[in-house]
């Protein structure tokens, strides 16, 4: 029978988590529900005997994927920290894997000691669909779509703004300040990538954006209303959120991170689609 609480003298590990999130119910730990905490919780209880809590760098939605989530736990015993990566991974499904695991210090932490976040949204435009990209892009087939008026929309948003109108009900935070770092648009054939990096998230704020840049996009608003929309902080008039299975977290940036680039920087190739062939370039 599994501890309720764990023993003291413990050491702190930092993990790298890459998981799809087609068949969760997001990150965060709930009743009668599949996420990716309790999935990981679980697995480490059952190595160490004891329940643990694994604290992420943000909480992803239901369907949301992510390519290099951080988080942490409390361990004891004899397993080195680097270690734990792998002998995660043999006790974890398929659709979740631990890039790598590191010791770091008790003062610490995934969440609060992030710079960063930084989010990519994948819109495909093809108008006939493709299985290949279906679980990683937002099918969007209804009308052309300008890359060039999206990235127009973007860069307003560039500094620190109160966002209310992305920002979801049901959200425990108190206030809706975030300072977006960067935010970008690339098209790659029939592919429109696009990403945006902020100190913090609302919830629910990256699909409700997106939903409202492909208005702009389409033409339905104008890059004059879509501006004063968000500054004006009508909440009202964003009634569409992109669907979650076009976005993934990319990574999370901290000032004093123990592990290297190649492990967490970069680790969601850019889809690159034409009509003779679809690959995979960075």
């Amino acid at each position: 029978m599994l501890e309720s609480h764990q023993p003291t003298g413990t050491h702190r590990v930092a993990l790298v988590i890459q998981y799809l999130g087609t068949h969760f119910h997001g990150w965060q730990r709930q009743k009668q529900q599949r996420t990716v905490q309790e999935e990981i919780e679980t697995a480490i209880a059952k190595i160490l005997g004891y329940h643990v809590t694994l604290h992420g760098a943000g909480r992803t939605d239901a369907g949301v994927h992510a390519a290099a989530q951080v988080a942490h736990f409390e361990a004891t015993g004899l397993i080195p920290p680097h270690k734990w990566a792998a002998i995660l991974n043999s006790y974890l499904p398929n659709d979740i894997l631990i890039r790598a695991s590191a010791g770091v210090g008790n003062r610490w932490h995934a969440r609060f000691n992030a710079a960063y976040r930084r989010y990519r949204y994948t819109i495909y435009t093809e108008d006939q669909p493709n299985l290949f990209v279906r679980p990683f892009s937002w099918h969007y087939y209804y009308a052309p779509l300008d890359e060039s008026l999206i990235k127009a929309a973007l860069k307003p948003l560039l500094g620190k703004h109160h966002l209310a109108a992305f920002h979801r009900a049901g959200s425990k935070r108190s206030h809706s300040w975030v300072e977006v770092q960067a935010a970008e648009c690339h098209r790659s054939g029939s592919l429109i990538h696009i990403e945006i990096q902020a100190d913090g998230f609302l919830y629910g704020m990256v699909r409700l954006l997106v939903g409202m840049l492909v208005q702009v996009g389409t033409g339905q608003r104008t890059l004059a209303n879509f501006t004063e929309l968000w500054k004006a902080e009508r909440r009202e008039e964003v009634k569409y959120a992109a669907p979650p299975q076009g976005l993934c977290l990319l990574r999370v940036g901290y000032p004093d991170f123990p592990f290297s680039s190649d492990v967490w920087y970069d680790n969601l190739p850019k889809l690159v689609f034409s009509q003779e062939s679809m690959v995979k370039s960075q």
